[in-house]
């Protein structure tokens, strides 16, 4: 080992940490990755209950081409096994509508059009200005840093500022969607792509309609092995390339000679760092590891996104009307959000999320039998308390399966367990266990995330869903990409 090779800490272990780790040591630098926590991965984890599998965060799988990239990357041939989901997501409403939405466009439209009674050019629409909305912005807002002004100055840029007026910036992601609809459940259905970042779609900007353009028309996929193989795939290839990890261990403080980096103090002992790229909450981060004088108040004291309230159960039947995804709808979704984000409420009658990844992965359940991941969206946990209001919750959430199933559920739950956001934050540092960091709840706060560096701190980089583009699995490992091709050019390494 060359004794100028450059030290790189970074404080966990979640998916961007993880890709951090991959891309800086396929760059030549020493890497050592410090977690709390006695397995890798933050949110993105698994877990046994008896027979069951369950991966216990993130369970939508989109843009896998970034996970590729990574594998390229690295150097080592150990391809990443996915598939391609023949349909996304099935739609359930309370008065018994049902819905299948496609990745191919014309089938989706047809289904849209029968079911919903909308015209398919209205869902057309609907597509090609998510679509317009990726062309236009991904590369700007997504791939690389908002925070430098050299990336401002190129064609792209200058491209999507005369096109600006078709992204309806004064507009909000439901009033566009409820003008190109006319049928309530069809709003619903779009409008709950706000909660993929952990928004509001009555208060987020239009452009956050770019998301469903990754599923519906670039396709949903799966990993083979459940959305844990993520976390396995990027850890494998790191520690073949070098990357050191360090479980159960805790940062208690990030050390500085004046305004540099110098290394990191944890749980067991001082580790001395040139650089140091932070996977943690930047609330956690400035909250716990910094001085007070080096804190963003503004950006610190934005609206914090959507937190979860999780149940894992093991369920002995089948149901064949259940397919990898399902969404059964609360009856009233703007009564929803309101009672969420403005009233910092859990919602009687919650849309609650049904992942079971059994559907594509047989050996997450005995035979016969599925693994319920189900999840209703929460407000943070501002109160810093545990949570109260976990089993009046899980009444209504058995009461909606059993409405919309026609089922008795309770009967069949064989194994259980419960995630809230005290728990969460307890597990991932994440603030009041909000999921995404900040909320795009105006249409500024998309692009006024914390930075994926420190303009105050020299060496000091920021990745993960806290920070810059945003949360969620695909812009997790694009921040990764960004704090590295950032770290590779300062170096000389690009």
């Amino acid at each position: 080992m060359m004794s100028s090779q450059k030290h790189i800490v970074v404080i966990g272990s979640g998916v961007a940490g993880l890709a951090a780790a991959v891309r800086l040591s396929a760059a030549g630098f020493k890497v050592t990755v410090v977690e709390a926590n006695s397995y890798v991965g933050g949110k993105l984890t698994s877990q046994d209950l008896g027979a069951y599998r369950f991966d216990m965060g993130p369970s939508v799988f989109t843009l896998p081409e970034l996970i590729d990239e990574l594998t390229a990357v690295s150097g080592i041939h150990q391809p990443f096994q996915y598939i391609s989901l023949p349909s996304i997501c099935n739609y359930f409403y309370e008065d018994g509508t049902r819905l299948k939405a496609y990745p191919d466009k014309e089938k989706f439209a047809a289904e849209v059009a029968e079911k919903l009674g909308e015209s398919k050019e209205s869902v057309y629409k609907q597509l090609r200005f998510s679509g317009l909305l990726y062309t236009m912005l991904s590369d700007i807002f997504m791939r690389q840093s908002l925070h430098k002004l050299s990336n401002f100055l190129n064609l792209k840029t200058a491209k999507a500022i005369l096109n600006i007026g078709k992204f309806k910036m004064n507009k909000t992601m439901n009033e566009v969607n409820s003008a190109n609809f006319k049928n309530p459940k069809t709003v619903q259905l779009f409008n709950r792509f706000a909660t993929y970042n952990g928004s509001d779609p009555y208060q987020a900007p239009a452009i956050i309609n770019i998301i469903a353009h990754l599923e519906h028309n670039i396709g949903a996929f799966a990993p083979v092995g459940g959305m844990h193989d993520i976390t396995k795939h990027l850890h494998s290839l790191s520690v073949q390339l070098g990357a050191e990890y360090k479980l159960n261990t805790r940062v208690s403080k990030i050390l500085l000679d004046g305004n540099t980096v110098v290394g990191v103090a944890t749980s067991q002992g001082d580790i001395k760092a040139d650089m140091i790229v932070s996977d943690a909450d930047i609330k956690h981060v400035y909250g716990k590891l910094l001085d007070p004088h080096h804190s963003p108040r503004k950006i610190l004291e934005q609206e914090k996104s959507l937190s979860a309230l999780i149940f894992y159960w093991g369920i002995k039947k089948e149901f064949k009307e259940l397919g990898l995804h399902n969404i059964l709808f609360s009856g009233n979704g703007e009564a929803e959000f309101r009672c969420v984000f403005r009233d910092k409420k859990p919602y009687h009658d919650p849309t609650t999320y049904i992942n079971i990844t059994s559907k594509v992965t047989p050996t997450d359940a005995p035979a016969g039998c599925e693994n319920w991941f189900v999840m209703v969206n929460v407000p943070h946990n501002a109160s810093g308390k545990p949570i109260e209001y976990v089993q009046e919750m899980r009444k209504h959430i058995v009461a909606k399966i059993n409405r919309v199933l026609n089922t008795d559920i309770e009967q069949y739950i064989e194994v259980e367990d419960v995630q809230d956001p005290y728990l969460i934050e307890q597990r991932t540092s994440s603030a009041g266990g909000s999921l995404y960091g900040n909320a795009s709840n105006n249409k500024y706060a998309a692009f006024l995330r914390h930075a994926n560096f420190s303009s105050r701190i020299k060496n000091l980089y920021f990745c993960g869903g806290s920070v810059h583009p945003g949360g969620g699995i695909p812009l997790g490992l694009l921040s990764a990409k960004i704090v590295s091709d950032m770290i590779r050019e300062k170096e000389g390494k690009a």
